[in-house]
């Protein structure tokens, strides 16, 4: 055969692979560029998951444990740490299934055990260009810090045994159907997957904090006070540690809300500006009252302020703007400080660490303002059509109002029911003798801190 035949004969083998070959390329220029466009979404939500986690370890645990007695130090970070796997187990076991999974308006199904189906490739029901697992881990987060917030109302007496059992039952009973309903497909609640009472909550307000804080008042109410209450200093043991915990609270709090956009949008963006804003102008408000009360702004105050204005601008921190945002914190600094300083002491119940005149009040709060203040300028969620009073949109107000109270009702009579049972099978509250030597030695043998060191 001559060169020339040779070459010929090259040519066509190229020109006929070449279809092939450009569509080969074609074929992997388009998944890069899908890879690409995704990328950011997903490190942006694995970040969020990490922040999420680190507000229930180290922040609330740091948080609550600065605020104990000395005594009573580890067995409260305990709390917040054991749950980080407690609940863990739970969700992937069963709990992602039925707060996701496809069932009815009140609980998901069972497609999801195991994590069964729970993989790379996107769930476009819930977000559409980051992989399902990462929904799923993201999600976690919440489910493991709702029930931890708890143990701020029953701090100082409870017994280790019947807190695990309680949590366990509360997160099935009560965290995992409310988070279908309000964010699952299909859930009553759910603003456009097919709820028939559709509910603004961007990132936890009645799920997380609404139940936790209705059913933190529950059971110190349950429980009954600590022993020497009234009679006995209760100062924090280290307010420094309690402060550290708050600012990876409010660190951390940029995952909780900004996360909730599920991408790295501009409305992670515009929840990132607002979450920020709110917290601030509680964090003043707290400490202005105060101090005009008081001769003088506390630690303790501005702290707690900025936590109230975190929890209030949850379930708004998508649907409002900056200046409606700051206007939230405010109303939430005056609303949970009145709880905090004046209802809980009229009323004497011992809430030990205001979980109930915190987390309740402010998520109620700030979901009714939700309705008020949320807008199509921020989150064209409902394609166009107006979301809030400030649209013109006054139903809003209803149907929030009518989300808060299911969460309250949920989270309260829930409570109640596994409180007798906890109570039944393991008990509940500690021995005098153990309340008296602290938490931390009668329950868990340790000490936080050693008076001959």
């Amino acid at each position: 055969m001559t060169k020339l035949s040779l070459l010929f004969l090259s040519l066509c083998s190229y020109a006929a692979a070449q279809p092939a070959d450009l569509d080969k390329r074609l074929s992997d220029l388009e998944k890069a560029t899908k890879s690409a466009q995704s990328a950011g979404d997903n490190a942006w939500m694995l970040v969020s998951a990490a922040l999420v986690l680190m507000m229930t370890g180290p922040g609330l645990a740091l948080f609550y444990g600065g605020l104990v007695r000395r005594k009573n130090i580890l067995s409260t970070m305990m709390h917040s740490f054991v749950l980080m796997a407690v609940v863990s187990v739970l969700w992937a076991l069963f709990g992602y299934s039925l707060a996701f999974g496809e069932g009815n308006a009140f609980i998901g199904g069972f497609q999801y055990l195991f994590l069964n189906g729970v993989g790379g490739a996107p769930n476009a029901d819930y977000a559409g260009t980051i992989p399902h697992a990462t929904f799923m881990i993201y999600q976690l987060m919440f489910a493991i810090i709702t029930p931890a917030l708890i143990s701020g109302a029953y701090a100082e007496r409870v017994k280790f045994s019947g807190m695990l059992l309680f949590t366990i039952l509360w997160t099935v009973i009560v965290y995992f159907p409310m988070a279908h309903m309000v964010w699952g497909k299909g859930g009553l609640l759910n603003a456009t997957l097919g709820g028939k009472i559709p509910t603004f909550d961007f990132a936890g307000g009645t799920v997380v904090h609404i139940t936790s804080g209705v059913s933190a008042l529950v059971f110190a109410l349950y429980i009954g006070k600590r022993r020497g209450i009234g009679t006995e200093a209760m100062r924090p043991n280290n307010l420094v540690l309690a402060t550290v915990g708050a600012s990876l609270l409010w660190v951390g709090w940029f995952g909780f809300n900004a996360g909730s956009a599920l991408a790295a949008s501009s409305l992670a963006t515009s929840a990132f500006i607002s979450t920020h804003f709110a917290t601030a102008a509680a964090a003043l408000t707290w400490m202005a009252i105060e101090w005009v009360k008081n001769g003088k702004p506390s630690v303790l105050g501005v702290i707690s302020g900025a936590v109230a204005g975190l929890v209030a601008i949850t379930p708004a921190s998508g649907f409002v703007q900056p200046m409606p945002a700051m206007l939230i914190g405010v109303i939430a600094g005056v609303v949970c400080f009145l709880m905090v300083s004046v209802v809980k002491n009229k009323f004497g119940y011992d809430d030990a660490l205001d979980a109930f005149g915190v987390h309740g009040m402010g998520g109620t709060v700030g979901a009714i303002l939700t309705g008020v203040f949320a807008t199509k300028e921020v989150n064209d969620l409902l394609m166009g059509k107006p979301l809030g009073l400030v649209d013109g949109n006054s139903g809003q107000i209803l149907n929030n109002a009518i989300g808060a109270g299911i969460a309250w009702v949920l989270g309260g009579v829930g409570t109640i029911v596994i409180l007798k049972i906890c109570d039944s099978v393991v008990g509940i509250r500690c021995e005098p003798q153990q309340e008296l030597e602290g938490l931390d030695l009668s329950m868990h043998g340790e000490e936080g801190y050693h008076l001959d060191s």
